[in-house]
């Protein structure tokens, strides 16, 4: 490792330490699934917060509260043993272009998910493969298997990325992290095996490529998925076992501190 990349390294270790603290928690979309103690609750409490998380985060976190009591506290139960009134209650529910139809398409694959399997985990590993460098196939086989059921409403497919059509899938690698890294720091639940965190793709978006542009990590001009992997290559060499972990000190100099 060069003296710039050594003190680089340094700063973001820095950086990490700083924004990976349960303090943060509180104004992050992760304060969802941290509502919760049962697996699947916090699974599926993460997923909708990762998938509502684009834009404000306070009006985030607060539409996805409302969900969450909509599906009276306990989501796992909601999407298992659901009736049409209870469905009612969802009929007025919308954030940004997430409407009520693509709300009822997620509960239907939600029940029809939990009804073969115990964990969310599994319809993401097993689309990899034993020496997969990153979870660009658990992504895609992912997308594949959530819009598998009939009568897929065709405006709901926007709502879940794929890697084969160059998106960056900055909110699924976020719910990945989330399940994924192992540090006991209490910010990442880490409750998911097949996975490992030197697998997951760092989340990016403007912010992100924004800090890191100026530490000149980037080469590509867009955002897309490619450049999602030449960051996280980066990062891999400064941790190659979790370089995701970096999602903190970038996201922390981008969001916080304007960087």
């Amino acid at each position: 490792m060069t003296p710039k990349n050594q003190d680089l390294k340094k700063f973001l270790d820095e950086k990490v330490e700083e924004y990976n603290r349960p303090e943060f928690i509180k104004n992050d979309p992760v304060c969802i699934p941290h509502l919760f103690s049962k697996k699947q609750d916090i699974e599926i409490a993460a997923l909708f917060a990762a998938v509502f998380a684009w834009g404000n985060r306070t009006t985030i976190i607060n539409k996805s509260k409302e969900l969450m009591q909509l599906m009276d506290n306990a989501p796992y139960d909601f999407c298992l043993l659901h009736d049409d009134s209870d469905l009612k209650k969802l009929m007025q529910f919308k954030h940004r272009t997430f409407n009520t139809s693509d709300l009822l398409y997620f509960i239907e694959f939600l029940k029809f998910h939990y009804s073969e399997h115990d964990s969310l985990e599994t319809a993401f590993a097993k689309n990899m493969n034993e020496n997969d460098g990153t979870i660009e196939n658990a992504l895609t086989g992912f997308h594949n298997y959530f819009f598998s059921l009939d009568d897929v409403p065709e405006r709901t497919k926007k709502h879940i990325a794929t890697p084969y059509k160059k998106s960056t899938c900055k909110r699924l690698n976020m719910f990945l992290r989330w399940m994924v890294r192992r540090d006991d720091l209490g910010v990442d639940f880490g409750i998911w095996q097949k996975i490992k965190p030197s697998q997951l793709v760092c989340p990016i978006d403007v912010h992100v490529a924004r800090v890191a542009n100026r530490f000149n990590l980037l080469s590509r001009k867009q955002i897309d998925w490619q450049t999602a992997l030449e960051l996280t290559d980066y990062l891999r060499s400064l941790d190659a076992k979790d370089p995701v972990k970096y999602d903190f000190a970038l996201f922390g100099l981008g969001i916080m501190e304007k960087y």
